[in-house]
Order: C-alpha cells, then structure tokens, then sequence
C-alpha cells in the first residue's frame, strides 16, 4: 500500500520478523530475482557452529513479503525481449512473471519462487534446490573476463584512467549513447546477457528495422542493464571496486531493476555507492541502517494499539505510519498528497459482498486464451496471495476470519 519498493537480502536479514510485518504493510516491495538467487544460495553454504544453512533461509523466509508487492521477471529475459523489439516500461512499473490471459484479464497466480518461500518458512526444502542452489552459486561468479576485455577493447573502453565511480558511470553512458561501434555494443551485451546464439540474429534484424539507433533509444532497458555491466567492470579495472570480493558480482545485479522501482533499501556498502548513481529525479536509494530504527518506532507505536483492536488485523487500524520518522517522511516524498488520511468507513451490503465473491470466482474459472485470442473490454487483474493470519506479534487478517472453503488451512 506504500511506495514501491525493491530491497536486498542484507536489509531483509537486518530487520526482526515484527519490522518485516511493517515493512510489508507499509511498502510496495519488489522481489527481483536477484534476491531469490541469493537466498537460495545460501543453501549451498557449510553449517556454521551456531546455524544451519536450513536456519538461515527459514529466517529469510519468516520476513518474506505477503501481503503486497510482487516478483519481479528475470532481467535477462526482459533485456532478451527489449532487444527483440517489444517494450519495457521503465517508470516504476513492476513487470510481473507470468500471468494466464483469459477473455476478460489476467490472472497472477502465484510463482514457484513464492511457493518456494512458503515452504521453506515451515524448513521444507526440496533436494532440487540444494543441487539448483549450488549450480546458480557457481554460474553467479562466472564470466568470461577474457571474451569481455576482448569487446571492451573494440568499443575503445580503458577503465583503468578513471578516478571516481561517476567518472566510470560517465563513461558506461557514453559507450552506450555512441553510434561508432554500433555492432560490438551489441555483441558485448549478447555475452553479458548470455542470449542464445539462435537469436542473434533476430536481434540483429530487429535494430536494423528499428533503423540502427544508439541502443539507449532501440532498447532502452537493455541499454541500462548493459550501462551498469559496463560500469562494474570499468570500476573493477581501476580498482575502484574491490575484485577479490566474490559477492559484489551478484550484489551489483540489483542496479539492474532500479527502472522498476520508487526506493531502493539496501544495507549493503556497494549498493550505497553505487545505486545513487542509476537512479531517476524521482527515485530515492534509502539506507537501511537508517530505517531499521523508523520500522522498530513504528511497531512500538502500534503496540499501544488496545489487543481487541490488534486482533482485527493491522489493515483495519495501520492506514498509515505515525508521524516523526523516516518511514512517515518517505511516504510524504512519494506518495500523493492526502494519501496518508484514514479511509471513510465502508457500510458492508452481504447481498452485494455475495455477488462479488460470485463473480470472482466465476472469473477465475475462465479458459486460459490461446495464442492470437483477444480478450474482452474488462481489464480485470487478478493476483493470488498466501497471507499467515499471524506473523511475529501481530494479526495480519481478522483472527476469527474464516478459511475459504475451497481452499487450504492457513498457516
């Protein structure tokens, strides 16, 4: 219901299980797949003396967002159709995974990575993953240094004169503003985006249709992915990154969502250096460090909520976080005017709550449309959710609510 949101795994690992509750309640959050490559991983890892890897992940899990916000697609499939010619919006917009096209919307139902973390906050974890979390774990520190210098070169980049992090960012952005060397630019973002070689060529037609423009105007999204690649590695050149940290490889993929954000939450140091300088007039990259404090203000705050109360669920009583924080302070940056005032109270008809909930499930029974079917003039869009009543201290729904009948108890 807040700001949308993109986070990292260290901000997520900062907070307790009751600063998560907020956090959800009172964000947008963006899950790109960055930070589920990232907690699978961490499957992979020894058993320290105090925590299993299994531990670490049922924690990670626990905090998972539920109740608003979504995944996010992969980055590469999203660069793959940009460079093919389709667009990607690029104003905050969360493009989603999936969705089944029926005649009258579309319907979200959920990811197996949502599924994923509904299971491992209970530590079920399936031997796939173990076997996915190690093979993703080594291709997250691969790439062909020898075949990117090669391409660099062609492109006339030497990263090893620059002095500043904006400095190597001016000359990523240069490099894919230019039009000297049109074809090794997109030759550099076919290796750094690993795009089959049976699409090469498709792309290859499609910017020459699209009348051979810079890439920042053909495929703007890939343009920005490709803008922090190249960034990331003229740094590393000058050292202005450190190479011998495995991790930053991963971390720095972040960057790569940004257009698909307000905020960006990070507790992590390279993102606090780096992210800043990707983000729009419009966007704000807000340290963790810093709202770790406001998210425990604000459970303290609710907690004078009388338990009677409590027990409806905070949707009935949280419209919007107490004043005199930074988390009340980034919703009046970011969020319309008068969005923080507490809705008019809603007088309930059962026989039109009845015929809602009908259409609703009616909905729901349409046939998936097949390729070249157009749907109707509704623009309906539905997004299946799995919400724990009660999380940490506090009610997420009404404590009486009642299970659907057609579904699974809840947790």
């Amino acid at each position: 219901m807040g700001p949308i949101t993109l986070f990292d795994k260290s901000f997520l690992q900062s907070i307790s299980t009751d600063e998560a509750v907020w956090f959800d309640h009172f964000f947008m959050p963006v899950v790109c797949p960055i930070f589920y490559v990232e907690t699978l991983a961490d499957l992979a890892k020894k058993a320290s003396p105090h925590r299993t890897p299994e531990d670490i992940v049922r924690d990670i899990a626990n905090k998972f967002p539920e109740l608003s916000g979504g995944p996010c697609s992969f980055h590469i499939d999203l660069c793959t159709h940009n460079l093919l010619g389709y667009e990607v919006a690029m104003d905050g917009r969360v493009p989603r995974p999936g969705g089944r096209l029926v005649k009258s919307g579309v319907i979200f139902e959920a990811t197996p990575e949502e599924e994923a973390f509904r299971r491992w906050h209970r530590g079920e974890f399936q031997e796939i993953e173990r076997i996915v979390a190690a093979v993703w774990r080594k291709q997250l520190s691969e790439l062909d240094l020898t075949a990117v210098a090669k391409e660099l070169r062609a492109l006339g980049i030497d990263g090893k004169s620059c002095k500043s992090l904006q400095q190597a960012r001016d000359v990523a952005q240069a490099v894919i503003k230019g039009t000297t060397n049109p074809q090794a630019l997109l030759a550099l973002g076919a290796l750094f985006l690993h795009i089959p070689a049976h699409l090469h060529q498709r792309i290859y037609r499609a910017w020459e249709t699209a009348g051979r423009r810079p890439l920042d105007q053909f495929a703007p999204y890939a343009a920005h992915v490709l803008t922090v690649e190249i960034f990331f590695q003229i740094a590393l050149a000058a050292h202005l990154i450190d190479s011998g940290r495995p991790s930053n490889r991963t971390d720095i993929a972040y960057l790569f969502y940004l257009p698909f954000c307000m905020l960006f939450i990070s507790s992590d140091h390279l993102h606090w250096r780096c992210a800043p300088l990707f983000l729009r007039p419009d966007q704000e990259f807000v340290w963790g460090v810093d709202l770790k404090p406001g998210l425990t203000t604000v459970n303290a705050h609710f907690l004078q909520v009388p338990e009677a109360e409590r027990e409806k669920g905070i949707m009935s009583f949280a419209h919007a976080p107490p004043v005199g924080n930074i988390v009340a302070d980034v919703w009046d940056r970011h969020l319309r005017e008068g969005y923080r005032k507490e809705p008019k109270a809603i007088q309930r008809d059962p026989e039109k709550d009845a015929e809602l909930i009908r259409r609703f499930k009616e909905f729901h029974k349409q046939p998936t449309l097949r390729p070249g079917e157009l749907g109707g003039e509704d623009e309906i869009m539905s997004v299946e959710r799995s919400v724990r009543r009660k999380r940490g201290n506090w009610w997420q729904v009404p404590k009486d609510l009642r299970d659907p009948p057609d579904k699974d108890k809840a947790d």
